[in-house]
């Protein structure tokens, strides 16, 4: 299976995000990029525990269902978008009810980070601890201010690692005791990013962070720059492909049904697992180009798509979107705009992207694209011959 690297190893997420604070001003941007993180994250393989806009006895009781079924995994992974704060170097996160009116509030309003990681390290062998929380908090000033809490503050405290498994990585959203921006568009800069990168094929989780990292810091024009700890004995790759194995069709696809069918007829080989048979009934829904001719970058293509037929990946690019590359996103804020505006694609970044489209067929490419779906199987097929 080249769905995803999991199926040789579990790995169990527990996936925080709280915008709908009730004592302070909502967050626009973390329970959705929460549910876009937990959506990512179970294309990669990983059992999901995930809770949006929880009040502190809904957090503990979403920690404690992660608790049971993070034990002995492979790889165990915290996210958690929203408000956080750190107190005397010890860091916090605030469920959507905390008020902190004074310094007892901690304990039973907030919630420890300690706490968390306490779960995610019982017999685990690799931990990544992911925190988006480092905005601009005013419960921390009013903590600070009317409590007289000393070292109260919005930004998080760096976190040690412990030693034990394979290691662990922890990524803030900014350096410690800096402030992150919840961001203007779909995600923050942060998670944006991150979901991006994380589960690009064949790329290190560290090398994954490296370009996180850097996308940040050019998002922010160098106002925010993530900070990693990492200590980690062997390579964590999250998204492995066999770039030599077939594309889109299964090993036991049979070819296409005459009468030119738009999408492929899959047989059933003896001895075929279950788990082949329904992804190569999925595969059934990807649409077929109209031509079996080698793909290039500035060739021109029949998709079988009146809409782009005849142009070039690199045409394509730099031409306005036929679609909302968000759903329910107004159309002014994309008619008239070109991809390459947004994405600033080069051909290195988007054979990246389009290496993804190759090794994840079922779950990306029956999925609309502002560019029609046959666009991205196009991509996925100029990534199998080398991106040429």
């Amino acid at each position: 299976m080249t769905l995803t690297a999991a199926d040789a190893e579990r790995r169990v997420a527990l996936v925080l995000g709280n915008s709908q604070y009730q004592h302070a001003a909502p967050l626009t941007n973390p329970a959705r990029d929460a549910e876009a993180m937990a959506d990512r994250l179970k294309s990669l393989g990983f059992e999901v525990v995930s809770g949006f806009d929880l009040t502190k006895q809904q957090t503990q009781s979403t920690v404690a269902q992660f608790a049971k079924q993070v034990r002995g995994a492979d790889v165990a992974l915290f996210f958690y978008a929203g408000h956080g704060l750190q107190v005397s170097g010890k860091n916090y996160l605030l469920p959507v009810d905390a008020a902190l009116e004074d310094e007892t509030s901690l304990d039973f309003e907030a919630v420890s980070v300690d706490f968390v990681l306490r779960q995610m390290s019982r017999e685990t062998s690799i931990r990544l601890v992911f925190l988006d929380a480092c905005r601009d908090n005013p419960l921390a000033e009013v903590l600070a201010r009317t409590a007289g809490v000393k070292g109260a503050a919005s930004g998080l405290a760096e976190i040690p690692i412990e030693n034990g498994g394979a290691g662990t990585l922890v990524a803030f959203a900014a350096s410690p005791n800096q402030l992150a921006y919840d961001g203007s568009g779909a995600h923050s800069p942060f998670t944006a990013a991150l979901i991006q990168h994380i589960g690009e094929s064949n790329v290190s989780i560290t090398e994954a962070m490296n370009r996180v990292t850097s996308d940040v810091f050019k998002a922010t024009a160098g106002k925010q720059r993530p900070w990693i700890n990492v200590s980690l004995t062997t390579e964590v790759v999250l998204h492995k492909v066999d770039l030599n194995a077939p594309l889109i069709v299964g090993e036991a696809s049979t070819p296409q049904a005459e009468g030119g069918s738009d999408t492929r007829n899959t047989g059933t080989a003896p001895g075929q697992s279950d788990d082949q048979l329904a992804l190569n009934l999925l595969r059934q829904k990807i649409p077929k180009l109209a031509t079996d001719e080698p793909i290039l970058f500035d060739r021109p293509i029949k998709f079988g798509d009146p809409a782009i037929d005849g142009k070039s990946i690199a045409q394509l690019i730099k031409s306005e979107p036929l679609f909302s590359p968000v759903e329910g996103l107004d159309k002014s804020a994309w008619e008239g705009k070109h991809c390459n505006g947004c994405h600033e694609w080069n051909e290195a970044r988007l054979c990246e992207q389009a290496k993804n489209f190759a090794a994840n067929d079922v779950s990306v490419l029956r999925l609309q694209h502002p560019l029609g779906t046959r666009f991205k199987v196009a991509l996925a097929r100029w990534a199998q011959g080398g991106c040429k």
